[in-house]
């Protein structure tokens, strides 16, 4: 059975706060381990009103603290922002905590917008150009300490916690493909690429100490529910937040609508189910069907769910429908 995993990106709902996202999250986390999902990550984003993650390791350590079993990771640390000692020391740190449950999750994008990204690394001569050499110095930083090394990360040496390339792009793949790393697509908004990069994955993949094989991840968005109707309701959450994002107005996450025709022109509409074409949306039967599909097209080794919901009631018992429909598969 292909392992599946959740991306949670902390929705703040409208009318809500940040604390209750995370709270909401820690419960998701515990339901997620207690029906058996391989891992929990999180992203960094920042300057978003409706993302409470994006100080990515704080939350990590929190939800690893509040379950037992489950990995807990990011999907990803946008490196570019971050100084690779910094991280080094973070995860490090969780995994001396965690002990074999933490991942790390890179990625090259700033995870914002351009004021935002200038004011994350004030400082900072370097960006996405030096991103393979950044992820290297990490790797080191986590290996045995060698004689006469001048900087180690303290914790961190020797903890060897796995390192996970993501991308929308052909770029990640090449690079993962190179350093022998595994690779995890975002399929669930940026589906274009999503076939020609995990040829080229497996195509050009090195083994390393690390990893004797391509392991490949991809992420989509799956809303579950007792009807269809009900599960396509559920998803104009998700519609909503990023019509508002591409609207250059990101916000919290909206209240679902009955009809998402009232608020989208026919482009926009027809760019966000682009976006979202790799979704499945439905009752069991049809959730079934839809991860079937992708499965047998994709042949990943994990497939990594997500989902913005309102309600989380209805979010608990949409992942409780992801894992029956798991089960039978």
């Amino acid at each position: 059975m292909v392992p599946f995993s959740i991306l949670d990106l902390a929705p703040i709902h409208q009318g809500g706060t940040a604390g209750e996202a995370l709270q909401r999250s820690l419960d998701m986390a515990r339901l997620a381990e207690r029906l058996g999902f391989q891992r929990y990550w999180v992203a960094e984003h920042h300057n978003m009103p409706g993302i409470a993650s994006a100080a990515t390791s704080v939350v990590i350590g929190y939800l690893a603290a509040g379950t037992k079993t489950i990995r807990v990771g990011s999907g990803g640390v946008m490196l570019p922002n971050h100084a690779p000692l910094v991280i080094a020391e973070q995860f490090g740190t969780l995994a001396a905590l965690f002990p074999g449950r933490i991942d790390l999750g890179l990625g090259r994008a700033p995870g914002t917008d351009q004021l935002t990204m200038r004011a994350l690394r004030r400082g900072k001569g370097e960006g996405v150009d030096t991103f393979p050499q950044d992820v290297i110095e990490l790797q080191r930083y986590f290996q045995p300490l060698v004689g006469g090394q001048p900087v180690q990360a303290v914790p961190g040496v020797g903890e060897n916690v796995p390192i996970w390339l993501l991308g929308s792009s052909l770029f990640g793949a090449q690079l993962a493909a190179r350093m022998g790393l595994p690779f995890a697509f975002a399929s669930h908004f940026a589906p274009d690429l999503l076939e020609e990069a995990l040829q080229l994955y497996r195509a050009n993949f090195r083994a390393s100490p690390t990893l004797a094989k391509p392991y490949a991840m991809a992420a989509i968005g799956v809303y579950a529910a007792d009807t269809d109707e009900a599960a396509q309701r559920l998803f104009t959450s998700q519609q909503q937040a990023f019509l508002n994002l591409r609207r250059g107005v990101p916000g919290p996450l909206p209240p679902p609508v009955d009809d998402m025709e009232q608020l989208w022109s026919p482009p926009e509409a027809a760019m966000i189910n682009s976006a979202f074409r790799e979704a499945v949306v439905g009752a069991p039967a049809t959730v079934r069907r839809g991860l079937e599909n992708f499965l047998k097209r994709t042949q990943v080794d994990e497939l990594m769910v997500t989902s913005a919901i309102y309600d989380h009631a209805a979010r608990r018992h949409s992942l409780e429908l992801i894992a029956q429909v798991r089960d039978g598969l």
